[in-house]
């Protein structure tokens, strides 16, 4: 299944798709007109990158059913997020650090990530599929403590936000049907989490579709669709692996 990455090799960065232990380079946008080119990169000799440059990433909240009946709230009737900003993002292999001042509880979510390929405003549900460029694993990381601390205004955006909370990658994959995956959250080796997205509330189209109506959603940009039951505190020197079969896996540690 064609996988998309983004590498550094030589002081230079690449698009290319991953061809058995290589990366083919490709010319173009990796969103439209891609062109395959002779050269090949040894993926041993690049270093891989967050498979996107991405403007945003929007991060559900209450997306699955066992989550939300667990935690006593009702299904909701249009999609609840919050924001991680661009200084976040770091990619699979990479290091999650919490700020030296924060001394609370950082937290794992293992969640699918949704990688628009195509400009998006106010698209129809039935239209959306075509704005959804592939598939990539995505860990939610959160300062857990941060969102309650100020009793007037929940922080989600700021406990989302840290520098490193945003890691995402390996790599997308473009031909693959999100209703038949599991996503998986293996924490230091014990497997945390494992939830099927056919629980999910919001379908990635249905997502794409209602979040456009909002904002305009650009090529590049990542929905987190949120996670389920599971989710758990990291603790220094820990290794957190999101895996997502058909997909990929991402592994960061956290220091």
């Amino acid at each position: 299944m064609p996988k998309w990455v983004r590498v550094a090799h030589l002081g230079r960065e690449y698009i290319g798709k991953v061809e058995g232990e290589t990366v083919r380079v490709h010319s173009g946008s990796m969103f439209s007109g891609a062109e395959a080119t002779s050269q090949a990169i040894p993926m041993s000799a690049a270093k891989l990158l967050t498979p996107t440059a991405a403007g945003k990433m929007i991060c559900l909240v209450d997306n699955y059913r066992e989550l939300v009946k667990k935690l006593g709230h009702e299904i909701p009737s249009e999609p609840l997020y919050s924001f991680k900003g661009g200084n976040a993002f770091i990619a699979h292999g990479e290091t999650i650090r919490a700020p030296r001042y924060y001394g609370g509880k950082v937290v794992y979510e293992g969640e699918l990530g949704v990688v628009i390929g195509k400009r998006a405003t106010a698209v129809s549900e039935a239209d959306a599929a075509r704005h959804i460029f592939g598939y990539t694993c995505v860990n939610d990381v959160t300062a857990i403590e941060i969102i309650p601390k100020d009793p007037v205004f929940a922080q989600w955006t700021r406990a989302k936000s840290f520098d490193t909370f945003g890691p995402f990658g390996p790599w997308i994959e473009t031909e693959v049907d999100p209703e038949k995956l599991v996503v998986k959250t293996v924490l230091n080796g014990q497997e945390r989490q494992s939830y099927p997205l056919s629980d999910i509330v919001f379908s990635p189209a249905r997502l794409v579709s209602l979040i456009s109506r909002d904002m305009t959603l650009e090529p590049g940009d990542i929905i987190a669709c949120g996670c389920s039951v599971g989710v758990g505190a990291m603790t220094p020197g820990s290794t957190v692996s999101v895996v997502i079969d058909g997909v990929g896996t991402l592994a960061n540690r956290f220091e």
